[in-house]
């Protein structure tokens, strides 16, 4: 396997899926903007959401892909076919039970997770509605995350990154067309999350069928839950659950202290966290997909060399592109929230406050797409206890900076504490993992990273400059001629980027890089 097209292949799917997801957010925007309505389907979200990386490609898919890898490797394909059928026969009642559950006790959940919104009865009955209505989310996405855990394993990396292009749609859809009809427009964005959810699903079913692994759902519970394969997975999914999330658990703090400040708030920091997430998902999600199935397979063939010197590929990729993306969130906020979200009702005082929350997202943007590369090395070795202690003292980290931010930088200290929080926890790892004499790093790292901090430097003068040319807010009413003046400054960013990093030196041969 071509690692670097790999990479590309499975960022230019994950490109749509961004892309898509801000026209969502865009639509979203211009019919809601930020209100305490938009606050209580945010909230409402959340909670599948974090479900969603507890259940699914969270824990789930660190636990599960090691040891369906070490099956691929070790065993044949009828006890590979046996494992994946157990295990999605014990994750397929468990999440029913869980879904139950959770949209019976709906109100307690989201009083659980949002007080302060108990102070409006109105705006906290609808978020207790479209809670209900989402749950069942957190039960596709986990079979979602086992479809794409198997095709993965087998090197099929295009379904599982268009996948959620799929839940895109769905909102764009009900946000154009389903939101007018009702009487209460924000619950189509609800509907749009459970459609989404199944489309999701769907989608997997045909190249799990071709691969002759499509999972087989009994009724043998019991019988699931003491297949051996199975008992390993729930063995290292347990301490996984809060290991892999530890930024939504903080997330869904922060959210509760959101909910007491200014309305509006809760919306600023969603925004500001979904333009962040954009370049963590192209960036981080992208080189941890491909990079764990190889890494578990060079632990089960117990090769430390190939183990090391994938880890280095990824460290390299992830700085010289993610340092680049953290500078342009923190010199174009502006730029980007009012070509994004400014249409509508979204205001421009709501441009300002998410734009507060998308700079203090990108002081720690390294950091956190930096531990989607740490975490797998992790993984991949079935050592989950390692980053459960990180992940405690991070959370720990991060509600002690809420309390010094939040009184001075208000919504944004709380994005603030996340990103700074991450970084902590990338470089614990590191260390973690140099002590441990897992990775070695490859000779080199010097001169790289001094010609990479030379571009970045570069880049931060030319963007500043740029930006400087657009009356961003004021081409509202112009907003074909904002969207060219965005792409013209995007265009220009990335040629003085990566121009400079050419002129010092930088080849594409010089990232090539195969799977044994």
């Amino acid at each position: 396997m071509n690692f670097l097209k790999t990479f590309f292949s499975v960022s230019a799917f994950t490109l749509l899926s961004r892309i898509t997801g801000l026209i969502r957010e865009l639509l979203v925007a211009k019919a809601f903007g930020a209100s305490g309505l938009t606050d209580a389907f945010f909230v409402a979200f959340r909670i599948p959401n974090l479900l969603r990386r507890l259940f699914a490609e969270g824990a789930f898919s660190q636990a599960f892909v090691p040891i369906l890898a070490e099956y691929s490797n070790k065993k044949d394909q009828a006890e590979t076919k046996q494992l994946v059928d157990k295990v999605a026969t014990a994750l397929a009642w468990t999440l029913i039970l869980v879904c139950v559950l959770g949209i019976v006790f709906a109100h307690y959940v989201v009083y659980a997770i949002a007080t302060g919104l108990d102070d409006n009865p109105e705006i906290f009955s609808v978020s207790i509605l479209m809670t209900q209505i989402m749950f069942p989310y957190i039960l596709f996405m986990s079979l979602v995350a086992l479809a794409g855990g198997i095709l993965n394993t087998n090197r099929e990396f295009k379904i599982p990154a268009f996948t959620p292009v799929l839940l895109n749609i769905s909102f764009i859809i009900a946000s154009l067309f389903v939101a007018p009809m009702l009487d209460r427009p924000i619950l189509a964005l609800a509907g749009a999350v459970f459609v989404g959810g199944v489309l999701q699903l769907a989608i997997q079913i045909p190249p799990l069928y071709r691969l002759g692994m499509l999972p087989r759902i009994s009724l043998n519970v019991f019988g699931a839950f003491k297949n051996p394969g199975v008992r390993r997975v729930i063995g290292l999914m347990l301490p996984a659950i809060f290991a892999s999330s530890v930024a939504q658990i903080s997330l869904m703090i922060n959210t509760n202290i959101a909910s007491w400040l200014p309305h509006g708030s809760v919306s600023w920091i969603s925004y500001a966290d979904r333009l962040m997430e954009f370049p963590n998902a192209l960036l981080g999600v992208a080189l941890g997909t491909i990079l764990l199935p190889s890494l578990s397979k060079a632990h089960a063939s117990k090769d430390s060399e190939e183990y090391s010197s994938l880890l280095d590929w990824g460290l390299r990729m992830t700085l010289m592109l993610a340092m680049p993306a953290a500078v342009m969130l923190m010199t174009l906020p502006v730029p980007c929230t009012t070509t994004l979200f400014h249409y509508g009702r979204f205001s421009a005082v709501d441009v300002m406050m998410t734009s507060k929350s998308l700079i203090a997202y990108g002081v720690g943007l390294t950091g956190i797409v930096t531990i989607r590369v740490l975490a797998p090395a992790f993984y991949a070795r079935q050592d989950i206890k390692t980053p459960v202690k990180v992940g405690i003292f991070t959370l720990v980290v991060t509600q002690l900076m809420n309390l010094a931010f939040v009184p001075y930088f208000a919504h944004a200290g709380l994005s603030l504490s996340i990103g700074l929080a991450g970084c902590a926890n990338a470089l614990i790892l590191y260390i973690l993992l140099r002590k441990r004499g897992v990775y070695q790093p490859q000779k080199g790292w010097g001169y790289f990273f001094i010609r990479v901090i030379a571009a970045l430097l570069v880049l931060a003068g030319a963007s500043l400059w740029i930006a400087d040319q657009f009356d961003w807010i004021g081409m509202k009413s112009e907003p074909f001629m904002r969207i060219g003046a965005m792409a013209l400054v995007m265009v220009f960013c990335g040629i003085v980027y990566f121009g400079s990093l050419f002129l010092m030196g930088f080849r594409t041969r010089d990232f090539l890089r195969r799977s044994k």
